[in-house]
Order: structure tokens, then sequence, then C-alpha cells
């Protein structure tokens, strides 16, 4: 069973996967899972394969949601997409890393922001 905070980044998610819908983004996996981490969204945009990190608050009173994706996290997801690119055979596919922060609390309506090219291949 999932608690409030694991609801609310799931929905947060859900959010996201509609809003790349919409603005041209084919989604191919979500919540895409290996031992050494996960990869919230796997999308294709164009020729471009995008590996997308949703990060979610319900204020911006602990700062914009995006900052969460630290060195650390980077070098996770980058990490993942590298196998999954592997593994898939994709690896003479272009590929970025976007980034998708969502402010959402019970009184104004959301803010989603898309950050394209969030990040670089970190791997060191």
């Amino acid at each position: 069973m999932l608690n409030n905070t694991q609801k609310f980044g799931k929905k947060s998610e859900s959010i996201a996967a509609k809003f790349l819908k919409k603005n041209g983004y084919k989604i191919l996996h979500r919540n895409y899972r290996i031992k050494i981490g996960e990869i919230d969204i796997i999308a294709k945009e164009n020729e471009t394969i995008v590996f997308v990190e949703v990060k979610s608050g319900r204020t911006n009173f602990a700062g914009n949601p995006k900052g969460g994706v630290t060195l650390g996290k980077q070098k996770k997801i980058s990490m993942v997409a590298l196998y999954y690119l592997k593994t898939m055979k994709l690896l003479d596919q272009k590929a970025r890393f976007d980034v998708v922060s969502i402010i959402s609390n019970r009184t104004d309506p959301l803010e989603i922001e898309l950050i394209k090219n969030a990040f670089e291949l970190a791997y060191k």
C-alpha cells in the first residue's frame, strides 16, 4: 500500500506523462527500474530518446523541486539510461535528459515546467 508521499509522486508522474504527450512526446516506458536505479519516464521526441526525471512538491518553500536532481541522482539516471540504450540496441540514437518540475498545492493551479537538456551524461 502506498503512503501519501508515494501517492503524490505517482500522481505527479501521471500528470507529467500527460503533459509530455500533449507536447509531442511518445511515452515508451514509465518507472523503468533495474537494480541500480529507476527512470520515471522514457519517451521519444521526434528521433530523440528522452529520459525524464519528474520532481514535484507542494510548495516552492523549500526551493523548486527541480533542484532535487542532484549530481548523485544524475549519475544513477545516467547509468540506468546507458543500460537501457545498450539492452534495447539503441546506442546509435540521440538521447537527452529532461526534468519535469511540478508544484502543486490545494489552492493554486499546477505549475509545470519542462527543462529540456537538464543535465549531461554523468558517470564519474
